[in-house]
C-alpha cells in the first residue's frame, strides 16, 4: 500500500516542501522552532515518498521507456496544449532520493549552523522553497513544467546567494547567479519554443516518439541547432566554462547553502535536463561533441584554478565546477548511465564536504582562509575525519564511490574511442587529488595555530557529516562489480552500451590520484619542497591561476566596451533620432492645429458657409467625374 501511495501520490513530494515555505513565510517567522521543524518535517515526509516511489520503479518494471506517468491538461488552445503530471522513471526516483536526503540532512544540520541568525525563519523557508523547486523539476512531464519550475530554482538560488542582502558583496553575487543563468535560460526557451514549433507538444513521451522519425526523415541539422539551444541552459545552471563565472560567487550564501547548490539543487538541475533529453542530444552527433568538449574543458579549467585558492569554500566550488565538468563530458561521450551515477556520489561527498567546511567555519568564527587555519584535527576530530572521507572519496581513492563513478566515466571515453577526453580525465583526476588534500594538510594537519581555539561543534551538525561519510564510502558499491553494475541496469536508456571493466583503467585512475595526494604531502605536510618556492619560480602561473583567467575582468571589459558603448549609442539615437522623430511630428501636428483653430469661430453663419463650399466641391468632383466618363 505505502508503494502504491508513493507512486500514485509522488505529486506530494514537491508539495509538502512548498506548503511548508508558505506557512513558514506567513504564520511562522517569529518562531524559529516550529519554522525549522515544519521544514525538517516536510521534507522528512517528501523523503519517504520519494523513497516509496523508488522502490516501486525496482519493483514494478518501471523503466526510461516505459515510465510511470499521471497528468492532466492544464492549457488548452488551437495548436497547443500543455499537460501538468508527475513522471517517474529510475533517472527522477534517482534525483528525488538525491535531492530529498540530502536537503533533509542540510535542515538538520542548519538548526544548529543557523542558530541566533537573525534571518532563521527565512533561510527555512527558502530552502524548503529551493527543494519544492528542484523536485518538480525532476518530475515534470513536459519542457514547460520543466522549464517553469527551473525558473523557480533559479529564483531561490538568487534569494539564498543574496541571503545576507546588508553585505554588498552577497547582493552582488545574488545578481550575479541571477543574470548569468538568465542567458542559459534565453536558449533554453528558444530551444523549448522551436521544439514546439517543429513538432507541435513538449510532452517527454511524444517528443520521445516523434525526433528519431524527424530526424531519419529530414535528417540532423535542425535538431542540431535545437539541441545545442536546449543545452545552452545546462551550461549557465551547471557552471559550464563560459558562463561558469557565477558558481564561484555563490559562496556569500550560509554555507547550507552552498551544500545544497553544489549537491542536490541548482546545479544538478542542468545535468538532469540532458539526462532528460537525452533522446534529442544523442540523436545529432555534433551537438554531443560539443557537449562533451564543453564539459571535459571546465572539468580541467576549473580544477588548475582550485589548485592556488585559498578560501576554503571556493576550493570546493572550483571542485564542484570540475567534477560537474566530468558528469557533461560522460553524456557527450555516451555514457549518460556513468554521468548519473557520477552525479548521485558526487552529491553526497560533495554535501559532506561543504558542510564539514561549514563546519569549520563555525568553529573558527567565519574564518575562510586555510591559511589561517592549522591543527584541527586536534580540536575537531570528527569534523577532520568526515571531511578526509569526502576527499578521499572526491579523489577517487578505491574502494570508496567516487572511484567507481568516475572511474566509469574514464572507462565510456577510453571504451568509445576518445583518447583525448581520457586523458584529459585523468589529469583532472590527478589534480582534484592535489588540491583537495593541499586544503587538508594546511588547514586539518598543518603547523599554523589558527585552529587552536576551534571546537568541535554540536551532534546536530556532526550526526549529518557522519551519515554523509557512511554515504561516500558505500554509494559506489550500486554502480560496481561486486554489485554487478546495479546502478547502470537501474538508470538505463534506449540504446545503452555497458562496457567491461578495464583493469588498466581502474589502475592507471587510481595511481594518479594516490599520486596527486603523495605531492600534496611532500609540499604542504612534510616540507620537502617549498611551496613558496614554487610560487617564486612560477609566479606568472600562479597569478594567472590565483586569478581565475581573469575571466571576470575579461566581462567587466567586454561590458564597459561593447554594453555600455551600444547603451550610448542606442541613448543618443533615442535622445536625437526618436525624440526628434517624435517631437517633430508633435511640432507639425501642434502648428496644423494652431491654424485650423481659426475656423471654429463658433458662428453659424461660418459653418453654413463651409457647407456650402463643401457642397460646391462634392458637385464639381461629380461633374469632373461624369464628364471624363463621356470622353
Amino acid at each position: 500500500m505505502w508503494v502504491d501511495f508513493s507512486l500514485t501520490h509522488a505529486w506530494l513530494i514537491p508539495l509538502l516542501p512548498a506548503l511548508a515555505f508558505v506557512v513558514i513565510s506567513f504564520l511562522l517567522l517569529r518562531s524559529p522552532w516550529l519554522a525549522s521543524r515544519l521544514a525538517i518535517l516536510a521534507m522528512a515526509s517528501s523523503f519517504v515518498l520519494a523513497v516509496g516511489a523508488g522502490y516501486a520503479v525496482l519493483t514494478r518494471g518501471i523503466t526510461v521507456e516505459a515510465p510511470f506517468v499521471m497528468k492532466t491538461v492544464w492549457l488548452s488552445i488551437p495548436g497547443l496544449k500543455v499537460d501538468m503530471g508527475v513522471l517517474i522513471d529510475p533517472i527522477a526516483a534517482t534525483l528525488l532520493f538525491v535531492v530529498t536526503l540530502i536537503t533533509l540532512l542540510v535542515l538538520i544540520y542548519s538548526t544548529g549552523y543557523m542558530a541566533g541568525d537573525p534571518g532563521y525563519c527565512r533561510f527555512f523557508a527558502f530552502i524548503s522553497l529551493f527543494a519544492a523547486s528542484m523536485l518538480g523539476l525532476v518530475i515534470a512531464t513536459n519542457f514547460l513544467q520543466m522549464f517553469i519550475f527551473w525558473e523557480l530554482v533559479g529564483l531561490c538560488s538568487y534569494l539564498l546567494i543574496g541571503f545576507y542582502f546588508f553585505k554588498i558583496s552577497a547582493r552582488e553575487a545574488g545578481k550575479k547567479a541571477f543574470m548569468t543563468t538568465r542567458i542559459g535560460d534565453f536558449g533554453l526557451l528558444l530551444g523549448i519554443l522551436l521544439l514546439q514549433i517543429t513538432f507541435r507538444t513538449l510532452d517527454f513521451a511524444e517528443l520521445g516518439v516523434k525526433v528519431p522519425a524527424y530526424v531519419a526523415e529530414y535528417g540532423a541539422e535542425t535538431m542540431t541547432f535545437i539541441a545545442i539551444l536546449l543545452f545552452i541552459g545546462p551550461v549557465a545552471k551547471s557552471g559550464q566554462f563560459p558562463l561558469h563565472v557565477w558558481l564561484p560567487d555563490a559562496m556569500e550564501g550560509p554555507t547550507p547553502v552552498s551544500a545544497l547548490i553544489h549537491a542536490a539543487t541548482m546545479v544538478a538541475a542542468g545535468v538532469y535536463l540532458i539526462a532528460r533529453a537525452y533522446f534529442i542530444f544523442s540523436t545529432t552527433p555534433e551537438a554531443m561533441m560539443v557537449i562533451a568538449v564543453v564539459g571535459g574543458f571546465t572539468a580541467l579549467f576549473a580544477a588548475t584554478i582550485a589548485l592556488v585558492q585559498n578560501d576554503i569554500k571556493r576550493i570546493l566550488a572550483y571542485s564542484t565546477l570540475s567534477q560537474l565538468g566530468y558528469m557533461v563530458m560522460a553524456m557527450g561521450i555516451g555514457a549518460m548511465t556513468a554521468g548519473m551515477f557520477h552525479l548521485m556520489t558526487h552529491a553526497f561527498f560533495k554535501a559532506l564536504l561543504f558542510l564539514a567546511a561549514g563546519s569549520v567555519i563555525h568553529a573558527m568564527a567565519n574564518e575562510q582562509d586555510i591559511w589561517k587555519m592549522g591543527r584541527l584535527k586536534d580540536k575537531m576530530p570528527v569534523t577532520t575525519w568526515t571531511f578526509v572521507i569526502g576527499a578521499l572519496a572526491l579523489a577517487g581513492i578505491p574502494p570508496l564511490s567516487g572511484f567507481w563513478s568516475k572511474d566509469e566515466i574514464l572507462l565510456g571515453a577510453f571504451a568509445s574511442g576518445h583518447m583525448g577526453l581520457y586523458l584529459l580525465g585523468t589529469l583532472v583526476a590527478f589534480l582534484t587529488a592535489f588540491y583537495m588534500f593541499r586544503l587538508i594538510f594546511v588547514a586539518y594537519f598543518g603547523s599554523n595555530k589558527g585552529g587552536e581555539h576551534a571546537h568541535e561543534s554540536p551532534l546536530v551538525m556532526t550526526v549529518p557529516l557522519v551519515i554523509l561519510a557512511v554515504l561516500a564510502v558505500v554509494a559506489g558499491f550500486v554502480g560496481s562489480p561486486l554489485m554487478d553494475y546495479a546502478f547502470a541496469h537501474y538508470v538505463t536508456y534506449p540504446g545503452a552500451v555497458h562496457h567491461d571493466p578495464n583493469i588498466m583503467v581502474m589502475v592507471i585512475s587510481a595511481l594518479v590520484a594516490i599520486a596527486g595526494i603523495i605531492l600534496a604531502w611532500a609540499i604542504y605536510q612534510k616540507e620537502l619542497i617549498s611551496h613558496l618556492a614554487l610560487r617564486e619560480k612560477f609566479q606568472g602561473i600562479y597569478t594567472l591561476l590565483y586569478n581565475k583567467y581573469y575571466i571576470d575582468e575579461i566581462y567587466h571589459w567586454l561590458g564597459q566596451r561593447f554594453i555600455d558603448g551600444t547603451a550610448r549609442v542606442l541613448f543618443w539615437f533615442d535622445i536625437y533620432v526618436v525624440n526628434g522623430l517624435v517631437n517633430g511630428i508633435a511640432a507639425l501636428t501642434g502648428g496644423a492645429g494652431k491654424v485650423l483653430r481659426y475656423t471654429e469661430t463658433g458662428q453659424v453663419q461660418t459653418y453654413a458657409g463651409y457647407m456650402l463650399v463643401g457642397v460646391i466641391v462634392i458637385v464639381g468632383l461629380v461633374l469632373i467625374a461624369g464628364f471624363a466618363m463621356l470622353i
